[in-house]
C-alpha cells in the first residue's frame, strides 16, 4: 500500500542529505498527518489553489491597506469611468515610472452623455506606501497608510460605478465580506452537521428518526421562497452588521443537512465494527468513540464535504445578494457589487462592473482544487 509514496519520499529525502535507510525509517514512523502533507505536496493543482486562496486571505485581512480608497468614497469627476491603464513610458517614449494619464470629460453624441477620456498631456505618478485616505485597520487601528496612491490625481484600476466609487477598492472590501461569510457559515454548518449526523448514526432509534425527519423538512423547503420570506422578515432598520451576521447564521443552519446524512451513513456502517466494540470494552464513552475513533476513519469524506461547502456558501451569498435577498448597501460583497450590473446597459456600456464575478469564479475554482488535493491526501496509503 505504501509502495507508491515511498520511492518519491526517498527522492525528496536524498535532496535533503538523508540516506535511503533514514528516509525509509522516517516514512514508516510518520504520523497520518505527515503522510497527508507529503501526498498533498505532490498535487500540483492543489498547491496552485492553495496559493490563490492564500492571496485571497491576505486581501481579506488587509483590504483597507491594499485599497487606495474607501468603499464609499466617490469621485464625481469620473462617474462610470473605464479602468485606467498603467503606463511606464510617456507619448515620447521616455521612461516615467508607473503612472496613469489624467482625465478630461468629452461629450458623446451617440449616448448624449459626458464621457471621461484620457488626457495625454497630464501624468499622475503612482506612489507606493504613501499616506492617503484615513481608515481603521480591522476597525481598530487608525492609520492612513496605503499600498499605493496617486497624490495629485486619482487612479481607478477597475473603473468606477454609477456613483463614481472605485470598483477595485470595493472588490477588495467585498472579498473580506464574501469570504468571511463563507468561513463562518461553513464552520457553523460543519459543527452542526457532524453533531447531528453523529448522534443520528451512532444511537439510531428515536433520535435517528427525529433528526432524519428534521433534515427532510429542511430540504423540502423551496430555497427561493424561503429567502424571500427571510428577506421580508429582516427589519429595514437593522444595521448592516446585524444583517450580515443574520445572513451568515441562516446560511450555516440551512446547509448542514448534506454533511449530516453522509456522517450518519458512515457511522451506521461502522458502529458494529470490531474496533468500536474494543473501544467500548476499554471504557471509552460514546462521545470519545465517535470523535476519536469513528470520525477519523472517514476523514476524507468529511474533508470533501467541507471543501465543497466553501464555494457553495460563497455562491449562495453572491446569488442572494445579486437578486436582492441577501446583503444590501452599504455592506460591500461580491454579490452586492454584481447587483449593480444586472441590466443590459451595464453589459453593453459598462462591462467592468462584472469584474467581481471573476473573483467569485477564481475563488470557487481554487477551493475545488484544494478540496480535490485534500481528498486524495486524506487517504495517504491509496494509489
Amino acid at each position: 500500500m505504501r509502495r507508491t509514496l515511498l520511492p518519491r519520499l526517498k527522492i525528496g529525502s536524498r535532496a535533503k542529505g538523508l540516506s535511503p535507510e533514514t528516509s525509509k525509517e522516517a516514512y514508516y514512523t510518520a504520523t497520518q498527518f505527515q503522510l497527508m502533507w507529503w501526498k498533498f505536496q505532490r498535487h500540483r493543482m492543489a498547491i496552485i489553489g492553495s496559493v490563490v486562496l492564500a492571496i485571497f486571505v491576505f486581501i481579506m485581512i488587509f483590504c483597507e491597506f491594499l485599497a487606495p480608497y474607501g468603499p464609499q468614497s466617490r469621485n464625481s469627476d469620473y462617474i462610470f469611468g473605464k479602468p485606467q491603464k498603467l503606463h511606464f513610458f510617456d507619448e515620447g517614449g521616455k521612461f516615467q515610472g508607473l503612472f496613469v494619464y489624467g482625465v478630461e470629460t468629452a461629450f458623446d453624441r451617440e449616448t448624449m452623455q459626458l464621457v471621461p477620456t484620457e488626457d495625454r498631456d497630464v501624468l499622475h505618478k503612482i506612489k507606493f506606501f504613501r499616506r492617503g485616505e484615513p481608515y481603521k485597520l480591522w476597525g481598530i487601528i487608525r492609520t492612513d497608510l496605503h499600498l499605493f496612491v496617486v497624490e495629485d490625481g486619482f487612479v481607478h484600476l477597475f473603473g468606477t460605478d454609477n456613483l463614481g466609487r472605485d470598483v477595485f477598492s470595493r472588490t477588495l472590501y467585498g472579498t473580506r465580506t464574501s469570504l468571511s461569510i463563507g468561513f463562518i457559515g461553513v464552520m457553523i454548518s460543519f459543527v452542526v452537521g457532524l453533531f447531528m449526523g453523529g448522534v443520528s448514526g451512532f444511537f439510531g432509534g428515536f433520535l435517528d428518526n427525529l433528526i432524519q425527519r428534521l433534515i427532510e423538512f429542511i430540504r423540502s423547503i423551496p430555497t427561493l421562497p424561503l429567502w424571500m420570506s427571510l428577506a421580508a422578515a429582516l427589519p429595514k432598520e437593522w444595521s448592516p452588521l446585524r444583517v450580515y451576521f443574520t445572513v451568515t447564521i441562516i446560511l450555516g443552519f440551512i446547509t448542514w443537512t448534506t454533511l449530516a446524512r453522509r456522517v450518519r451513513g458512515k457511522l451506521i456502517s461502522m458502529r458494529e465494527e470490531d474496533f468500536v466494540f474494543a473501544a467500548r470494552i476499554a471504557g471509552s464513552s460514546d462521545l470519545r468513540i465517535i470523535i476519536r475513533h469513528m470520525l477519523p476513519a472517514f476523514l476524507s469524506y468529511i474533508i470533501v464535504d467541507l471543501t465543497v461547502s466553501f464555494p457553495a456558501m460563497i455562491l449562495g451569498e453572491t446569488t442572494l445578494s445579486f437578486i436582492g435577498l441577501g446583503l444590501r448597501e452599504p455592506v460591500v460583497s461580491w454579490g452586492v457589487l454584481l447587483q449593480a450590473s444586472q441590466n443590459v446597459k451595464a453589459i453593453e456600456q459598462h462591462p467592468w462592473l462584472f469584474i467581481p464575478a471573476a473573483f467569485v469564479i477564481v475563488s470557487v475554482l481554487a477551493f475545488s482544487l484544494v478540496g480535490d488535493g485534500m481528498r486524495d491526501a486524506a487517504d495517504p496509503y491509496s494509489h
